[in-house]
């Protein structure tokens, strides 16, 4: 998988990207990173890359002369490339964007900031635009940083553990099961004995119950579409989860 990022802040990303997952990934050519800078394709002295916005308001505009002479000179190398455009006004990113993304080759992650980019990129040079939530940042770099790192680790062979993705938060569509460590006593807490047991039929129902029970309490909107089997459900009475939520499954 090839990333190239477009930003006017390159230094904003450097240091993120070389650190745990995302370095390893790197190092073991699972993933090839590039940062551009939108700067470097401004077309005059200044290196400006933004400017009014024509009828007024408050803030600049990302001008598209630069941001166009940057991803052309990034189709040149790819040109099937998928270019997304960091964006509040896009899809919402969840695990399930993520998954579908990773199945592609190259992605060309475009950086916005001030009051966006001119229309005109939006509209003739970016395949998708994406939104990390419904709240605004100062620009796309840190949503980018999110996209690469939820990514990166879906690939086959990133993760140490074949199993870690799949198992993950919002893979199954449940929050994670409670997860513990040594020591087995901290601050007078000790850890569930069934993790203790090694009877790996007992972990593996205490862990989906638990996990379950997380999801109803933290997150219960989740719920709302998963229909469990009877298998399921006979773990979910054992353990005593929720009956209303039994009752619709």
């Amino acid at each position: 998988m090839k990333f190239d990022v477009l930003t006017i802040f390159p230094d904003l990303l450097k240091s993120p990207l070389q650190e745990g997952i995302i370095r390893r990934a790197v190092r073991d050519e699972k993933i090839e990173i590039e940062i551009h800078n939108i700067r470097d394709f401004a077309l005059d002295k200044h290196a400006m890359t933004d400017d009014r916005p024509f009828g007024g308001g408050e803030g600049m505009v990302m001008k598209p002369e630069p941001i166009a002479a940057a991803l052309r000179h990034v189709h040149t190398l790819a040109p099937d490339a998928h270019v997304i455009l960091l964006s509040p006004q896009g899809r919402l990113f969840s695990q399930e964007v993520a998954g579908e993304l990773a199945q592609l080759d190259h992605l060309v992650l475009l950086c916005g900031r001030y009051e966006g980019v001119d229309e005109r990129i939006r509209a003739g040079f970016v395949d998708e635009e994406i939104s990390i939530g419904n709240y605004v940042l100062t620009g796309g770099e840190l949503a980018a940083l999110i996209l690469i790192d939820a990514i990166t680790r879906l690939i086959p062979g990133v993760l140490g553990c074949a199993d870690s993705a799949e198992n993950d938060t919002f893979s199954q569509g449940l929050l994670k099961h409670p997860q513990f460590t040594r020591p087995r006593v901290f601050d007078s807490v000790k850890v569930p004995d069934v993790l203790l047991s090694g009877d790996h039929k007992a972990i593996f129902e205490w862990r989906f119950a638990a996990s379950v029970r997380q999801t109803l309490q933290k997150r219960p909107e989740l719920l709302e579409h998963v229909n469990f089997n009877k298998s399921e459900i006979k773990i979910l009475k054992k353990y005593g989860v929720d009956k209303e939520l039994l009752m619709h499954s």
